[in-house]
C-alpha cells in the first residue's frame, strides 16, 4: 500500500486526573495528606489524555510528523470526554469502543516535594488484543510504536502470545515496529509473567525498544530490582543505578533481538545502544557507520526551574522526539539528542505536548 502515515501510536489509553496541591501542602508530610477520616483540601483538577496513545502520539504529531492513533475506549462518559480530548489535535483516530468494559483512568497525586503517586484503573486496555488492531491503516505507516503491554492483561496471556502475534504480522508487512513498556505491578495483570521469555519471543520482530532503565531492570532482574528499592527507601531508584548497569541492560535488550534500544533513566538522561545495522533497519536510513554498538551514555539537559511545571508524561515525549529524529533521518545519535531535548522541554507544559515547539517554531 501507498505510505499516508509516519507512524501508528497504538495500545494503552485513558484520562489523567491529577489534583492540584495548595501550598500549604509543602509542610505537610505525604502521609498526613492522606490519613484516614482527614480532608485535605486541594487545587483545581487538571484532566488530560493518558497513556502512550494520547503522550507519545500526540508529541509525535507536534513534531510534524503524519500520526494516527489507535486504541480502546468504554462505551461511558469517561470515554466520550477522552476522544473530545484527542479530537482536532492533528492526528485521526482510529479509536474502537468497548461495550463491557471501562475507559481507563489514572489519578495522579503529586504533593509539592514529594516523586508522584499514581491509582490506575486498565479498564478496557485490559481486553486488548492483537485483533484490536487495523492492520490495513498500519500497513500505510512506516513505523508502529505500541506502548505499556504490562497494564494489558490480554497482551500478557500465555507470556505475550498475543503480543508476539501482533508484532510478527506487523513487521511482516515492512512496517518499522518500535515497543514501549510501563513498570509492571506484581500484584497486577503482570503477577506471573515470564518477562525474560516474554521479551525473548518479542524483540526479534522489534526494531526499537524504549522502556525505563526501571522497568527493565525489574523484568530481566528483578532480584537486583528489589535490592536497590529497598536500598532507595523511597528515593529514585535510578541514582543507585552505575552506567555500567545501563550498558548490561541495553545489551541484554539487544541479544534478546531489538535492533536499537533507548533506555530512559529520568532525570540522568538516558542510555542508547544498537545492534548492526549494516543492512539497516526497515525504511529508516541509517548509514552503517551509526550503528552505536558499543552504547553512549545520552546526559539530560539542564532545566530552567523557573519553567518547570509537570514531568508527567516526558518519557513518552522523549521516545517522540527518538522516533521522530529516526523517521526524518538524523541517525541514531542525533535522534538520541533529540530525545534528551524533547523530553526536557516537556516538562515545561502541564501535559506532555504543551510544552513542545512545533517544528515552525511555535
Amino acid at each position: 500500500m501507498p505510505q499516508q502515515l509516519d507512524a501508528v501510536v497504538a495500545g494503552y489509553l485513558g484520562v489523567d486526573l491529577a489534583p492540584g496541591f495548595l501550598p500549604a501542602a509543602e509542610t505537610v508530610p505525604p502521609g498526613d495528606l492522606l490519613r484516614p477520616g482527614k480532608l485535605t483540601e486541594v487545587g483545581p483538577l487538571e484532566i488530560s489524555s493518558g497513556g502512550v496513545v494520547a503522550n507519545t502520539g500526540l508529541a509525535m504529531a507536534v513534531l510534524g510528523n503524519r500520526v494516527a492513533l489507535m486504541g480502546l475506549v468504554g462505551d461511558d462518559a469517561l470515554g466520550d470526554l477522552l476522544i473530545d480530548l484527542l479530537d482536532g489535535r492533528g492526528a485521526p483516530l482510529h479509536i474502537r469502543r468497548a461495550h463491557a468494559a471501562p475507559t481507563a483512568y489514572g489519578i495522579v497525586l503529586a504533593p509539592p516535594g514529594v516523586d508522584r503517586m499514581f491509582l490506575e484503573c486498565p479498564g478496557c486496555n485490559a481486553t486488548f488484543t492483537a485483533g484490536d488492531i487495523d492492520y490495513d491503516t498500519v500497513a500505510t505507516a512506516r513505523l508502529f510504536h505500541f506502548g505499556y503491554p504490562p497494564l494489558m492483561a490480554a497482551m500478557l496471556t500465555g507470556d505475550g502470545e498475543q503480543l508476539e502475534a501482533m508484532f510478527r504480522r506487523i513487521h511482516g508487512l515492512g512496517v518499522i515496529t518500535s515497543l514501549d513498556m510501563s513498570l509492571p505491578d506484581p500484584d497486577g495483570a503482570a503477577a506471573g509473567v515470564d518477562w525474560p521469555k516474554l521479551l525473548g519471543r518479542v524483540l526479534p520482530d522489534v526494531d526499537i525498544f524504549t522502556p525505563s532503565v526501571e522497568e527493565l531492570l525489574f523484568m530481566l532482574a528483578p532480584e537486583e530490582w528489589s535490592r536497590l528499592v529497598a536500598r532507595a527507601d523511597g528515593g529514585d531508584v535510578v541514582d543507585l543505578m552505575p552506567d555500567e548497569l545501563l550498558a548490561e541492560l541495553a545489551s541484554d535488550a539487544v541479544a534478546l533481538g531489538a535492533r536499537i534500544v533507548l533506555l530512559k533513566a529520568g532525570h540522568r538522561g538516558g542510555y542508547l545502544r544498537s545492534g548492526g545495522i549494516t543492512d539497516g533497519v526497515g525504511s529508516l536510513s541509517l548509514p552503517a557507520d551509526d550503528a552505536c554498538t558499543e552504547g553512549l551514555c545520552l546526559p539530560a539537559l539542564p532545566v530552567d526551574q523557573n519553567r518547570f511545571v509537570n514531568a508527567c508524561g516526558a518519557g513518552d515525549a522523549a521516545v517522540a522526539g527518538f522516533l521522530t529524529g529516526l523517521l526524518r533521518g538524523d541517525g541514531i545519535r542525533s535522534a538520541g539528542s533529540l530525545a534528551m531535548e524533547v523530553g526536557r522541554d516537556s516538562l515545561y507544559g502541564a501535559d506532555t505536548t504543551s510544552g513542545l515547539a512545533r517544528p515552525d517554531g511555535h
